[in-house]
């Protein structure tokens, strides 16, 4: 419960120079000034004794007071910082416990925050994904969105549909006077604006979720190409056993890196061939799967032998994006290695790239190649931090715009517009929280760390 005084360790588990504990709620202050044996100010730093109920003497550190509002939770915060040993934040917390708060849930100081209005579930969500980016980029986009600038580009949808709303509703009121307020080009041309913004925001939505949850990369080719000696080139570092031996990997081995920016989850694969080993049909059938669940594959090839075919799994229609890849450039003569590159049916055009895995020739521009296939049609500092939830809500906000473009074309009547409207705007509202089952904060805020 909401007026319940939550307690918890919100720094890092280890050894440290610094631990925190912090306490929110109405029994903060009370809680704080027994821990200290001294009257807590406001926004000052006090140098204090800590001490348990029994009077025992736990550490000396610093106590804050945030008096409420003016909190991170919005309410009465008190923060004691010690020394960083798990034993010395363990017995702090323990005493506080006893005083009367109670160990807070993963998130619920965040939740705390959305609750008492000091920040809409999109910066509440901004202050996990904070924590968890895996690069300065990601970061960025982190704060950006913890600063507003999601939430305002939400807002401002919302409010150009209420403004569409409100003519059409008072169109209504007047209905059986002789004016077709629909058939007005004004109505239309801000329709059209405004599926235009939509489809921009969730084009920057799906740019900003990529920069948060990364990007799945599989290599993929025939036995003994080179796969693995890509993967170990890529990484660093020797993470794949590479041996002369066709089918010496016969399972997925999926390692994380980052491309200019962007985490990537890189999958090592088995061979595709047809194979009668047990384990190596597994294998093989696991490549597939990887295949199909990739953003992007690299088809590598070895130079000297460009017999293979095209997988199929890169051959259907809509299939995924790949990047074909002639290795072993270090083993082949200059007259064999100018077989033309094989017609595709990738997402985007297919160039050919030459390198050797083995000494390292164009490993760059395969990166940079990777690089153009994952990053940014905007430029980086547009780009906001975001979730599946927000991505698939804006596609059901572009559906319902798109419904109401057409009812306007086909002269349907304003009750049908006007619904459409207000199902696209309920939408915009479950983004930011206005709109949000318990059930949703429940997995969103249990996503966090315990202590924030």
């Amino acid at each position: 419960m909401q007026n319940e005084t939550i307690a918890a360790i919100a720094t890092p588990p280890g050894m440290g120079g610094v631990g925190i504990i912090r306490i929110s709620g109405g029994q903060a202050l009370a809680i704080g000034q027994q821990m200290t044996n001294q009257t807590l100010t406001p926004r000052l730093a006090q140098y204090s004794v800590f001490r348990n109920a029994q009077q025992d003497t736990l550490d000396r550190g610093i106590a804050l007071y945030f008096e409420a509002p003016n909190s991170y939770t919005g309410e009465a915060v008190v923060e004691l910082q010690g020394h960083g040993g798990i034993h010395v934040m363990q017995r702090l917390l323990q005493a506080v416990l006893a005083l009367g708060a109670r160990q807070a849930r993963p998130g619920e100081f965040t939740e705390r925050a959305f609750l008492n209005g000091k920040m809409d579930l999109v910066q509440a969500e901004a202050v996990a994904d904070l924590i968890a980016s895996r690069s300065q980029s990601a970061a960025d986009a982190a704060m950006r969105s913890l600063n507003g600038e999601f939430s305002t580009v939400i807002h401002t949808l919302e409010q150009t549909i209420i403004g569409l709303r409100v003519y059409i509703e008072a169109a209504l009121d007047f209905s059986d006077e002789e004016i077709d307020f629909l058939s007005e080009g004004n109505i239309a041309s801000r329709l059209d604006a405004l599926f235009e913004e939509v489809c921009l925001t969730l084009d920057k939505a799906n740019q900003g979720k990529v920069l948060q949850e990364g990007v799945q990369i599989v290599l993929v080719g025939q036995p003994n190409v080179g796969k693995s000696s890509l993967m170990n080139r890529l990484l660093g570092q020797e993470r794949a056993i590479v041996t002369e031996q066709a089918g010496t990997t016969r399972d997925t081995i999926e390692e994380s890196l980052i491309i200019q920016g962007i985490p990537v989850r890189i999958t090592d694969t088995a061979g595709l061939r047809e194979a009668d080993d047990l384990v190596e049909k597994a294998g093989i059938e696991r490549t597939k799967q990887a295949v199909r669940a990739a953003a992007l594959a690299i088809w590598l090839r070895d130079a000297s032998h460009l017999q293979d075919k095209k997988p199929d799994e890169l051959s259907l229609d809509g299939g995924i994006d790949f990047i074909e890849v002639h290795n072993k450039q270090d083993l082949c003569q200059q007259d064999l290695c100018q077989a033309p590159p094989i017609e595709t049916n990738g997402v985007l055009t297919n160039d050919v790239l030459k390198i050797s895995a083995k000494t390292g020739q164009g490993i760059d521009q395969l990166i940079t190649a990777i690089a153009k296939r994952i990053t940014y049609q905007h430029h980086e500092e547009s780009i906001f931090s975001a979730r599946e939830r927000h991505v698939q809500a804006l596609k059901v906000v572009k559906f319902h715009i798109q419904q109401a473009v057409q009812c306007i074309q086909s002269l349907a009547t304003s009750e049908l517009v006007a619904e459409e409207l207000r199902l696209a705007q309920n939408s915009l509202c479950e983004i930011t929280g206005e709109f949000t089952s318990d059930d949703l904060l429940g997995e969103i805020f249990g996503q966090f760390c315990i202590g924030k």
